[in-house]
């Protein structure tokens, strides 16, 4: 009887969440109060109990336990595949199960992943979202984080159906239950410690950036791996209509082509044929890595001129330089005569040594 009462109270909270609202985090103030709980919480009690388990816990232990609640978890994503009529999907999950169950030791081996079975992830709160009711308002939970008001609903009537450590609370067993889901969250928090540190180093308002994370998420679980438009949109980012009338943007035509506005048309002239009044020079020119001035005429007469001077003047002057560097000018034939009595003398001249 209880479980029907918190089941249609679910229910009931769920279907309020689904009427629309512009506003996403209507409970900020609330839910900024609730994370600075958990904040303080962690920091000093999850955190360093975390770190402490990674550090003396050998890495296939610890591989072991993630696994075993994640064969566990595995009951629930079959459940929803159901629901959300995948049958191919909740057919391939349920062998997940039944393999690591049995090959893998209860969960502790994921056998099936080493069989290259895809592991899939779904939730009551995606069911909900998969037949189009809405989230709801942003919601932190205390210890368990963010959510939402859908997703807390079905988070409720997940533990209550399909989940297997629920059993031992149901049968009176509940110290053992207590100790399960100790080391269920230890497990889930010893593998969220470098998200969280990322998060912390990264970003200016943690609680913002965890809230738009998890709805974008969330958002893309529903709907396989897409995420909606809205949600990608970032609030500081200007719409085109507010950019300055002066600033140069672009636009995509009916074809693909990229358009540029009419205001940046003035950046560089198409033609190669400037008018003698324009300025027609480029200052600054590096040539042999020094800096000059050099003139630069986009005149096109003066270039067939030019063109006409190197194929016509050119080639001659070249070959009669040539034929004259053969010959040793009269004038150098002298000098070299000069030098050479010069270094005679200088070396018959006695060396003088310092007393």
């Amino acid at each position: 009887m209880k479980k029907l009462r918190a089941i249609v109270l679910v229910a009931t909270l769920a279907t309020v969440s689904g009427c629309a609202t512009t506003n996403k985090d209507p409970l900020e103030g609330l839910n900024r109060g609730i994370y600075k709980f958990n904040d303080v919480t962690d920091r000093y009690a999850l955190k360093p109990v975390a770190k402490a388990y990674k550090a003396v816990a050998p890495s296939p232990v610890r591989t072991g336990i993630s696994n075993f609640f994640s064969n566990l978890g595995t009951l629930t994503t079959v459940v929803n595949d159901l629901l959300q009529l995948k049958f191919a999907q909740a057919f391939s999950d349920a062998g997940r199960f039944v393999i690591n169950t049995t090959f893998g030791v209860a969960g502790l081996i994921d056998v099936a992943s080493m069989d290259n079975i895809p592991k899939h992830q779904e939730d009551f709160g995606q069911t909900l979202g998969y037949w189009g009711m809405g989230s709801g308002a942003y919601l932190v939970l205390p210890i368990l984080g963010p959510s939402t008001v859908r997703d807390a609903s079905g988070l409720v009537i997940d533990t209550v159906t399909s989940d297997p450590i629920q059993y031992l609370h149901n049968i009176g067993q509940i110290r053992t239950y207590n100790q399960v889901r100790a080391v269920q969250l230890l497990d889930k928090r010893t593998q969220l410690l470098d998200a969280t540190d990322l998060v912390d180093n990264a970003s200016i308002d943690p609680y913002a950036f965890m809230r738009d994370a998890y709805l974008q998420r969330r958002a893309s679980l529903i709907q396989d791996g897409l995420v909606p438009k809205e949600l990608l949109q970032d609030e500081f980012e200007p719409a085109d209509e507010d950019l300055p009338a002066n600033k140069p943007a672009s636009s995509s035509s009916g074809n693909g082509e990229t358009e540029v506005m009419q205001s940046a048309n003035a950046i560089a002239p198409t033609e190669t044929q400037v008018e003698p009044s324009s300025a027609n020079t480029v200052e600054n020119t590096k040539v042999n890595d020094a800096e000059t001035s050099v003139p630069v005429t986009m005149d096109t007469e003066a270039a067939e001129t030019t063109a006409q001077i190197e194929e016509e003047v050119l080639p001659p002057l070249l070959e009669q330089n040539t034929e004259s560097s053969e010959e040793v000018p009269v004038v150098e034939k002298e000098a070299a005569e000069v030098v050479a009595a010069i270094e005679e003398t200088l070396q018959g001249l006695p060396v003088l040594v310092a007393p």
